[in-house]
């Protein structure tokens, strides 16, 4: 298709909605605490896993909680997307909202290991549909010229949610406990389902075409082998990449013929789950390379700088969480900034130039963390990471949403936030292999003059937790506490050439102009007032 967006016709007997400002932000409120929840439970839960598997005796497989958790989201995201894009979003929302809500429930009530990870994957089904359906609800209901000021607060809620979710984890790990960490998403969740179940009219849509199926599956499969390969080294007794493992080479396999195999199908069945068609965009294709690119250096940055805080400083994980604030203001000011200037101008091309040009700037900075670094200077960093990142994360959903078809908004969404999570997950384990040799080697090189009589019984990096590190002796504590940071700090260097080429990629992005009508009203589904 073009890059131009082209309108439908209301179908027979569908429902008139009447887009107020006030009805607007009512739904609006639903769809942020909706963001909020999916956001804070993916970082919630990371501080509170060692106290979690120490209760249920699973510390072995602590690996599972998490990666149960995103492999879930990431296989259903691409489905929840189609599915509204086919049968309307006001459905599909409500049915992510409570199963995210039972989810949490059982969590919280979970007595086993094997009960949290089943429950877990629960939640993940619900969150999947939150993020995807809340973005595409916003461009259902307001036009591509104005979502800036609406996406901005969603970016900030992202950001906050990001931080937050450490700091609630320690607090609750600290406090009440950590079954509090899901019985948060309870009442949250109840609220927004009440909100969305009594102001939510949007109109419902019977398909005309049959739902791939077969492309779902196949991509099911192939999501779940590569969170899979990503998540090896966490989820198995070896904690490392063997590659002469059977099971290993059968997962990495069954993962390129079952993505070679959604290719083929997707070509030729009559209405895709991702249709193909959409990457001839050069705004769409652009915007999800950056969406990818983002989601590799963005959460690997982000996953070790609360530990960094804990570990070299020996912060407390809820004041780590405090000190990741700077990264948070950052983000806040100039997601909320950008969309303002965007839904006043109706321009948007710069913002992912400047911004992937900014975080890659605070990448760099990031290679010059030290042992002993001030809290001020640290600060300065982070805000400049956040700073950049708040310029891309919702621009380049406005600018995918703008350039397809109203019909197709769904599509356009799950795949730019599917792509950023797979690249989350790769980017992730990458980042820590390569962190994890380089420390390695630096405790072996620190510790190899220091007699026997002084090292802790199995003393290496798998046994480096912030509470076992502030129990060594003096000297040695220093000695790991300098090879953890001069192996953290120089591994930022591989986040680097990707931040370039996101920058560069961003040159490329051809800027449509904004669509001045909402999706429903484009499909003559609603009308505004």
């Amino acid at each position: 298709m073009s890059d131009t967006a082209r309108p439908t016709t209301q179908a027979p007997g569908e429902p008139e909605l009447v887009l107020s400002k006030g009805t607007v932000y009512v739904i609006f409120s639903a769809l942020l605490a909706a963001m909020f929840l999916s956001a804070l439970d993916q970082s919630v839960v990371g501080t509170a896993l060692p106290t979690i598997v120490g209760d249920l005796g699973a510390a072995q497989d602590e690996g599972w909680i998490i990666t149960a958790y995103l492999l879930a989201i990431a296989i259903v995201m691409p489905i929840y997307g189609k599915i509204g894009d086919l049968r309307g979003r006001r459905l599909p929302f409500l049915v992510a909202i409570a199963i995210f809500v039972v989810g949490s429930t059982g969590s919280a009530l979970s007595s086993s290991f094997v009960d949290l990870v089943v429950w877990r994957s629960v939640q993940g089904l619900g969150a999947g549909g939150l993020v995807i359906l809340s973005q595409a609800i916003i461009a259902d209901i307001v036009s591509a010229r104005d979502r800036g000021r609406y996406m901005g607060p969603m970016g900030a809620v992202f950001g906050i949610a990001t931080v937050a979710g450490p700091l609630l984890g320690g607090w609750f790990t600290d406090g009440p406990g950590w079954r509090w960490c899901f019985w948060l998403n309870v009442p949250i969740g109840l609220i927004a389902f009440g909100i969305a179940w009594f102001k939510l009219r949007l109109p419902s849509r019977t398909p005309s075409k049959r739902f791939d199926v077969g492309g779902a599956l196949l991509m099911a499969v192939t999501t779940a082998g590569i969170v899979l390969l990503t998540s090896w080294s966490s989820i198995t007794s070896a904690k490392k990449y063997d590659w002469s493992s059977p099971a290993l080479l059968t997962v990495l396999v069954v993962t390129v013929l079952a993505l070679i195999a959604f290719l083929v199908v997707e070509t030729r069945v009559a209405d895709p789950l991702i249709p193909l068609h959409l990457f001839r965009s050069r705004t769409f294709s652009v915007s999800v390379s950056i969406a990818l690119i983002l989601g590799m250096t963005m959460f690997a940055a982000l996953s070790f700088l609360p530990t960094f805080l804990q570990m070299a400083h020996g912060y407390g994980a809820t004041e780590s969480g405090l000190l990741m604030l700077p990264m948070t203001v950052g983000l806040m000011i100039t997601a909320i900034g950008s969309g303002l200037l965007i839904a006043r101008s109706g321009r948007y091309k710069i913002y992912p130039i400047l911004g992937m040009g900014i975080a890659t700037v605070g990448l760099v900075l990031l290679t010059q963390l030290t042992a002993d670094i001030s809290m001020l200077t640290f600060g300065a960093m982070i805000f400049v990471l956040g700073f950049g990142l708040g310029l891309v994360l919702q621009t380049i959903v406005i600018a995918v949403q703008n350039s397809v078809a109203p019909e197709m908004v769904g599509v356009a969404t799950s795949t730019n936030n599917f792509l950023r999570e797979i690249g989350a997950a790769v980017g992730t384990s990458v980042f820590s292999t390569v962190f994890t040799s380089k420390l390695t080697s630096n405790l072996a090189d620190a510790t190899k003059e220091l007699p026997a009589s002084e090292m802790p019984k199995d003393f290496g990096p798998d046994a480096l937790t912030p509470d076992a590190v502030k129990e060594l002796p003096a000297a040695l504590h220093d000695l790991v506490v300098n090879a953890y940071t001069d192996a953290l700090a120089p591994a930022f260097w591989y986040l680097v050439p990707l931040g370039v080429l996101g920058f560069v990629i961003a040159f490329f992005m051809k800027e449509l102009k904004l669509s001045d009508q909402a999706g429903l009203v484009a499909r003559g589904a609603a009308v505004a007032k």
